[in-house]
């Protein structure tokens, strides 16, 4: 899987055009940024962009915290660390993330108060706090142990032990509330741990504190590492008073985008889903499946722009995050850069989903890059992008929704994610021949009609197989491929 073109950090090339909008370009603007008043105002501005999405309190924290990181380096590490875990403790215990609906819902299972949800997320995210500080410090002291050589293989056997105890009839009522309050507490941070034991076996690794505070850093309380660990956090940290100011400009200006981004997608959907009644493409499925389908147009239509709502609330989202931690002075490259450009599916991977697809890399690909197949390097190639766009794919959305795990079991949450791994399987294969193609040098022609042919076919591609990797378990495979069908005039 190549390196990319990974998403920018630099302006765009010189003109009058282009530096009327690279605002970190302006000296005047710089200096005014690194007085007292100019921090104000960047505080206020970004403020304003991240307070309709986090909250106000949440994002005060959030981009006062950044703020206060970067203006003192001495401490930065001491601050990140807080925030963190400050922000861990009040998510869990407002609401904000899913761990304490999960274990409710668990709860209402075994007859126990759902209102002990919330204790139970909090007791197990400190009793996390304590285990991940000795997973970290025994790697410290064996960095040839199973844990330090195969983390990511090790933390997945663990996760997958624990919820077939919790699946199979071994335990009821109060140990298997807990078993699975483990398990979802633990769940999220299953794929922040590898690039922290990465790191602590390298030969300048940070501290255990910093590890411990880029655990699911504040700035994107998800299960995707926006930044990875703390070994690229370093590598990515501006260093001087004028690196840092137009690190932050560059951070307010990423702001301001995800906030054109999310307003974009919701007028997409103001015009055309409530004004033009264009439906979802579920609803559309239901209305197949009771005999009175969407005329085909209708449905394209659907489809084209469930696509493109999700792709703008992708990069919304990636923006967000990395804007706050642009705010405490790391120079990350964007979640998403320019997908629209895409001109081979190898390309699209690359651009769409920036830190989703260096995770694919880094804990998929390249493990088995480096293992497998080195007589055959065209194979090589193909079967590593496979592991990561397709195995990789899979088994990180799948842990993202153990609870139809708890609540249905294993057999029926395999049973409804079918859609997905059919996605996975048909975007894997797509990426992992574009690959080999890049690599005996087969690329796209850049003329215009070029151009517009890669775009045509990297995106019907994507737009077709949509409907399969949505995320959502409402439907089959077979009423997902029988709506496909309808769309091409095939009665199934």
């Amino acid at each position: 899987m190549s390196a990319s073109p990974s998403p920018r950090t630099a302006s765009a090339p010189d003109g009058a055009a282009a530096r009327r909008f690279d605002l970190e370009r302006h000296d005047a603007l710089i200096a005014f940024v690194q007085t007292r008043a100019g921090r104000c105002c960047l505080l206020l501005a970004a403020l304003a962009a991240v307070a309709p999405h986090f909250g106000g309190i949440a994002a005060l924290a959030a981009v006062a915290g950044a703020m206060a990181a970067a203006a003192w380096p001495a401490r930065r590490g001491a601050i990140l660390f807080g925030l963190t875990w400050i922000s861990a403790l009040l998510n869990t215990s407002l609401g904000e993330v899913d761990t304490a609906d999960n274990i409710r819902a668990v709860l209402q299972q075994e007859q126990i108060a759902p209102s002990m949800g919330t204790m139970l997320s909090l007791g197990f995210l400190c009793l996390l706090f304590a285990v991940m500080l000795s997973m970290l410090r025994h790697v410290q002291k064996r960095p040839q142990s199973l844990l330090a050589r195969r983390p990511l293989l090790t933390l997945l056997s663990v996760q997958a032990l624990l919820c077939a105890v919790g699946s199979f009839g071994l335990l009821n009522g109060w140990p298997r509330a807990l078993l699975w309050s483990a398990v979802f507490v633990f769940a999220p941070y299953l794929w922040f741990l590898p690039f922290a034991i990465a790191d602590l076996r390298s030969r300048a690794p940070s501290p255990l504190a910093m590890q411990m505070a880029t655990l699911r850093p504040f700035w994107s309380p998800s299960y995707l590492p926006f930044g990875k660990g703390a070994a690229f956090l370093r590598k990515h940290l501006s260093l001087t008073p004028m690196e840092l100011t137009v690190t932050q400009i560059k951070g307010l200006k990423l702001l301001i985008w995800a906030n054109l981004l999310f307003i974009l997608r919701d007028v997409l959907m103001r015009v055309f889903a409530d004004g033009a009644g264009i439906p979802d493409p579920h609803d559309a499925i239901d209305a197949l499946l009771a005999g009175h389908a969407y005329p085909a147009v209708i449905g394209w239509a659907a489809l084209v722009l469930a696509t493109a709502t999700y792709a703008l609330q992708v990069a919304a989202w990636a923006d967000l995050f990395i804007g706050i931690a642009r705010l405490a002075g790391y120079r990350l490259p964007r979640g998403s850069w320019r997908p629209l450009e895409a001109r081979t599916l190898m390309d699209y991977f690359n651009r769409f989903h920036y830190y989703f697809k260096e995770l694919l890399v880094d804990l998929f690909f390249m493990p088995t890059f480096f293992r497998m197949f080195r007589a055959h390097p065209r194979l090589r190639m193909f079967f590593a992008t496979f592991m990561a766009a397709g195995v990789g794919n899979a088994v990180w959305h799948f842990s993202r929704n153990l609870l139809e795990v708890a609540v249905a079991g294993p057999a029926n949450a395999f049973a409804s994610y079918t859609s997905y791994l059919f996605y996975a399987l048909v975007l894997a294969i797509g990426v992992g021949l574009s690959q080999v193609r890049a690599n005996r040098g087969m690329r796209p022609s850049s003329s215009f009609t070029g151009r517009l042919g890669s775009f045509v076919f990297v995106w019907s591609f994507i737009v077709c197989i949509h409907i399969f990797g949505d995320g959502t378990r409402v439907h089959t495979l077979g009423q997902r491929f029988k709506f496909m069908a309808s769309l091409f005039g095939v009665t199934v």
